[in-house]
């Protein structure tokens, strides 16, 4: 049985991959984030946390963007990193 790990794009550590599932932004930021391919069921892997955890650098449609924690906290995904 396969368990789903439902996690915030904030809450990912680097070399985490995550499917997002939910976007709860609205407005300019929103539209801004959809742009750039940040949409349902992309696939986002985190790049980078700076020292103190904001920003965080995410790569998604091969670009990498950093993004403030008010925004990645906004953003839910589901964990799919294959054990190798």
């Amino acid at each position: 049985m396969e368990t789903t790990n439902v996690i915030k794009l904030e809450d990912g550590k680097k070399g985490d991959i995550i499917k997002i599932t939910s976007i709860q932004l609205e407005g300019v930021m929103r539209r801004r984030l959809l742009d750039l391919g940040f949409v349902k069921d992309a696939l986002v892997e985190v790049v980078r946390k700076s020292p103190l955890g904001d920003p965080i650098a995410f790569r998604v449609s091969q670009t990498t963007i950093a993004l403030r924690k008010e925004e990645s906290s906004k953003i839910e995904g589901e964990l799919v990193n294959d054990e190798k």
